[in-house]
């Protein structure tokens, strides 16, 4: 968190970063990449993957549900937690209130679900969309906790004063007097 400054030098509301990337047009690009991301999956697995799928031996047909089922557990979590944040964004709900147990969504870090050798065999368009909500799952967690950490998870900052600011104090005291 930066400071910001009053017109007498003295230090006002801390500014949060991090409330403003999850308000900024980088935020807004996450929420674009996301809802695509689920809108190319659902009409890959009601499509195309459908039709992957029947062609597969039993052992990479079951990798495949257990997979698809996976990636939309992971996509449901990261478009509710990316609907949750437009909305705070667009104050129809406060951080304080999203991050009550009634709203919050509860991220869980999800791996692939079958062994990396049965994974590579599934289909590369399966594949492909797995492996892209893993990174934006990491993403958005990563971005979770910074938003909602709490006073007692955030490791203190020993408070340093900048050469710059120590040199203005002098100033201040030597015209004080």
């Amino acid at each position: 968190m930066g400071q910001v400054r009053d017109n007498l030098g003295e230090r006002s509301k801390p500014v949060s970063f991090i409330e403003k990337l999850a308000g900024s047009e980088a935020f807004g690009a996450m929420f674009k990449e996301g809802m695509g991301l689920v809108e190319e999956s659902a009409a890959y697995l009601d499509g195309a993957g459908r039709d992957e799928a029947k062609e597969l031996p039993r052992t990479e047909a079951l990798a495949y549900a257990a997979e698809s089922m996976r990636l939309t557990t992971r996509l449901m979590q990261i478009a509710s937690w990316l609907l949750l944040q437009r909305a705070v964004n667009q104050g129809e709900l406060t951080r304080i209130q999203a991050a009550s147990d009634r709203h919050r969504v509860k991220l869980h870090q999800q791996e692939l679900a079958s062994a990396p050798d049965v994974f590579q065999r599934l289909p590369q368009r399966l594949r492909d969309l797995a492996l892209h909500s893993l990174r934006l799952q990491a993403r958005i967690i990563h971005l979770d906790q910074l938003i909602y950490a709490t006073p007692e998870t955030i490791p203190a900052q020993p408070l340093t004063v900048s050469p710059v600011e120590a040199q203005l104090a002098k100033l201040r005291d030597a015209f004080a007097q």
